[in-house]
């Protein structure tokens, strides 16, 4: 802990020093080279992952929304975001699945103890169940329960539906970024 609470100081130190260097010189590149330096790393950063998946969402969207001209502001709401993030989170890690094979298909019932996480699995599996259904070929509906959610789908492709299971149905489709941004900029990507 000792070792890590001097790096914070130093790094904390090296940021003020090249803050200030360029403040009072306007010699950004030697203080951006001397806080590589210091910090044992090259001058060229070549880190991408920010630590925390729903904080690098957050941070993909507010880089994009910052870049385009024509983000309306008042609209913006990144906490909504946050939240759905939570919702994926909750669903992903924390909710408790059942399978049963159906002619054609599958259903999973999909449960939780916790009111939050049984709140986000009624949110998410519904608003998939709308915005996928049909999509492969497959036919998707839900019905909420008390702690949670039943999905159904059923198509064509049997194996592949159970070979996915109830979190690879609920992945498929490259839809979820265009979700991200939508509800980021205040739209609601639910209704149709």
């Amino acid at each position: 802990m000792k070792r890590w609470g001097m790096g914070l100081c130093a790094l904390l130190f090296a940021a003020g020093l090249q803050a200030e260097t360029m403040h009072d010189t306007g010699h950004h590149h030697q203080a951006a080279h001397a806080h590589a330096e210091h910090m044992g790393s090259s001058p060229v950063n070549n880190l991408k992952e920010p630590g925390q998946s729903a904080f690098a969402a957050i941070q993909e969207v507010v880089a994009t929304l910052m870049a385009d001209p024509d983000t309306d502001w008042s609209r913006v709401n990144i906490e909504a975001l946050r939240q759905h993030l939570i919702d994926m989170d909750n669903v992903t890690l924390r909710a408790e699945v059942v399978t049963e094979a159906l002619p054609g298909g599958a259903r999973f019932t999909v449960t939780a103890q916790e009111a939050r996480v049984a709140r986000s699995i009624q949110t998410m599996v519904s608003a998939h169940a709308g915005a996928m259904n049909g999509v492969e070929g497959w036919a998707l509906s839900a019905d909420l329960i008390e702690n949670g959610a039943v999905l159904a789908a059923t198509g064509e492709d049997v194996e592949r539906i159970r070979g996915l299971g109830f979190i690879g149905l609920m992945t498929v489709g490259m839809h979820h970024q265009a979700h991200h941004l939508a509800l980021a900029k205040g739209l609601n990507p639910h209704v149709h």
